[in-house]
């Protein structure tokens, strides 16, 4: 008899989903689906709001990414202005969005992800987590977190908070790096520069050890999306859109982004309030792609600076083309931290950063306008229309969380596929399952905007509707 297995909640994510498992009657998997099952709406609720009051209102979203939507928002405020901001207050947006791409990634990385290939993938779930790292792992483990905590002393010293600074407006910035806060940065640079290394290192012997994980864990063709610069070197905060194909050839490239509806649309799934972004000229079964840090590697050239671009050769040896292993986003991760590394360390010399010239002033230029920047998720964008005073008419937010939903859709169909056999649900197969989740480190909050904490419930259902098994964890 058919069944389906749902796994409801997906643990060690930001936000509330399930996953159904589909059973035929020879036990195999026929298929899986994610779904986000929980709804907020900041789109709506923001409508009626004046445009200049969005980079205080979004950073609400997400209290993991909050920076991503203020710098987004901000840009989106720049182009309803149609300004050209100051130098100094594009490259202090830009150390900001370096700060939160080391603190996000380090999170995901050691404080999502590792407890997983570092304790295994059959350990106990009690033990399989944060506190099972520091109890095995103490020096990584400390080391993670202040890395982490690295990423939000630069976010502190120039917006005055960790979590939501009040810091960027449409047209620049309140204020530029202090002499004083350049240096807790500089002082800081060695250690962070230590344990990036430390754990490049250990992840290289994971992938020499987890071969079997790097084939089954989202590893399928696809197209990658991200910004890039004019050159096609890396971008995180500027650039234009580039599509790419798992052979490597590029597709699109050098579209503006805010002529981003001519090439992604959004479809909807009935099972989930995560809507379905694809590349639009190749339709939504053909069009599928993913953003986020293996898509920027993917589709770059260069990363600008010379330890990162090592990396990055190493890196796109595990392609034939694109790297098409979802489980590589793990590395892609501690490369990007690697880059903005380098990138701060740079940047602390750039005397743009201690000017006063920090503000374009202007009023309401264009009703429409869009801003994107790279959150450490992926491609964000900001889409708002105003009318002639400045009210917002329309919010679209399309966030990384939803560009990667139908990635992540095939990813764990095709661990389930390798790991799921006949009716009896199993700790090591949930964990495998939700673990090609992590690979994406969604953000549901961000995704359709929910509140919430993430948990799993697992059910095998018959097709007639009755439930033969069910596994839950709060």
């Amino acid at each position: 008899m058919s069944q389906r297995i749902v796994i409801d909640p997906v643990t060690r994510i930001e936000g509330h989903a399930k996953i159904s498992v589909f059973v035929d009657d020879a036990g195999n998997v026929s298929g899986a689906e994610f779904h986000v099952v929980e709804f907020r709406g900041f789109e709506k609720f923001c409508e009626g709001r004046p445009y200049t009051e969005m980079p205080g209102i979004t950073p609400r979203i997400c209290g993991i990414c909050p920076v991503s939507h203020l710098l987004a928002s901000a840009k989106a405020g720049d182009a309803i202005m149609a300004v050209n901001i100051p130098v100094a207050a594009d490259k202090l947006r830009r150390l900001m969005n370096l700060g939160q791409l080391v603190q996000s990634h380090a999170l995901s990385f050691f404080h999502l992800s590792a407890p997983d290939f570092l304790l295994g993938w059959d350990s106990p779930a009690a033990q399989r987590n944060v506190f099972g790292l520091i109890a095995n792992h103490a020096d990584l483990a400390r080391a993670g977190i202040r890395l982490r905590q690295f990423g939000q002393e630069i976010i502190e010293v120039l917006g005055a908070r960790k979590i939501h600074p009040a810091w960027a407006v449409p047209g620049g910035v309140r204020s530029p790096l202090s002499k004083e806060g350049a240096e807790k940065i500089r002082a800081w640079l060695p250690e962070a520069f230590a344990t990036t290394r430390t754990a490049l290192d250990l992840f290289k012997r994971v992938l020499s050890t987890h071969q079997h994980e790097v084939q089954l864990y989202g590893n399928f063709p696809s197209l990658f999306m991200g910004l890039v610069a004019a050159d096609g070197g890396w971008e995180h905060h500027g650039g234009n859109l580039r599509f790419m194909d798992s052979s490597g050839s590029i597709i699109a490239d050098q579209i503006a982004p805010k002529d981003y509806l001519s090439v992604i649309g959004e479809s909807v799934q009935d099972n989930s309030y995560l809507k379905s972004p694809y590349y639009l000229p190749l339709g939504s079964t053909d069009g599928v792609y993913r953003v986020g840090p293996l898509a920027r590697l993917n589709i770059c050239t260069h990363m600008g600076v010379s330890q990162a671009d090592a990396e990055l050769k190493n890196f796109k040896s595990f392609g034939h083309g694109a790297v098409t292993s979802s489980f590589l986003y793990h590395y892609a991760r501690l490369i990007e931290i690697l880059a903005s590394l380098e990138w701060i360390e740079r940047y602390l010399d750039d005397a743009d950063l201690f000017s006063q010239d920090l503000r374009a002033d202007a009023g309401i230029n264009s009703l429409r306008g869009v801003g994107a920047s790279e959150a450490p998720r992926g491609t964000l964008f900001h889409d708002y229309t105003v009318d002639r005073n400045g009210l917002l008419q329309k919010v679209n937010l399309i966030v990384a969380t939803g560009q990667n939903n139908l990635a992540m859709n095939r990813t764990v169909a095709q661990i389930a596929q390798h790991f799921a056999r006949g009716p009896e649900i199993t700790e090591a197969m949930l964990n495998r399952i939700e673990h090609g989740i992590r690979c994406y480190d969604p953000c549901l909050s961000c995704s359709t905007h929910a509140a919430g904490r993430m948990a799993l419930l697992v059910r095998m259902i018959a097709p007639d509707g009755r439930v033969l098994h069910e596994v839950r964890r709060d």
